[in-house]
């Protein structure tokens, strides 16, 4: 099941090429309105995790979530090895949230923040802004649960 490690190598690049073409064409903190009242590019920097958990820490936990990090890639890695063939679902989801893991990681070795630039919202309340990494990561996890509760994982789904 390794072969799906290009998956997530095909995350990991959109995810990076993204950050990057972010980081070069806009401005820290420049919205660019895509869908009036609903979704903008919006250029912000995380040092802390999902929704900004701990991003004022004061520096720490950059190391605490890069090892977190590095931690659960190499425990998807094991896992995603050890899958029989029919477990595509499971092989999808593993190497989605993998790619994505990897993609953050790669920003807070680098930079020492993630570069977040999907901004999703509705009249004055906007959801966190998120990339493509983030993306990843749950569609990840939500394949993994439907894999877990609806059983597709023994299934073949060719």
């Amino acid at each position: 099941m390794l072969k799906w490690l290009r998956l997530s190598a095909l995350t990991l690049l959109l995810d990076q090429v993204s950050k990057l073409a972010i980081d070069r064409d806009m401005q820290l903190y420049q919205s660019i309105e895509l869908i009036p009242g609903w979704f903008n590019l919006t250029y912000v920097h995380n040092t802390g995790a999902a929704f900004s958990f701990l991003e004022s820490a004061g520096g720490w936990q950059r190391w605490l979530f890069s090892g977190l990090a590095l931690f659960i890639s190499g425990v998807l890695l094991v896992w995603l090895r050890g899958l029989s063939r029919r477990q595509v679902l499971l092989a999808a989801a593993l190497a989605l949230v993998l790619g994505g893991a990897l993609g953050n990681l790669i920003d807070r070795i680098v930079y020492g923040y993630v570069i977040d630039f999907l901004d999703v919202y509705y009249q004055s309340y906007h959801w966190p802004a998120f990339n493509i990494a983030d993306s990843a990561i749950c569609v990840g996890v939500g394949l993994m649960l439907w894999d877990n509760f609806f059983g597709g994982s023994e299934q073949d789904l060719k």
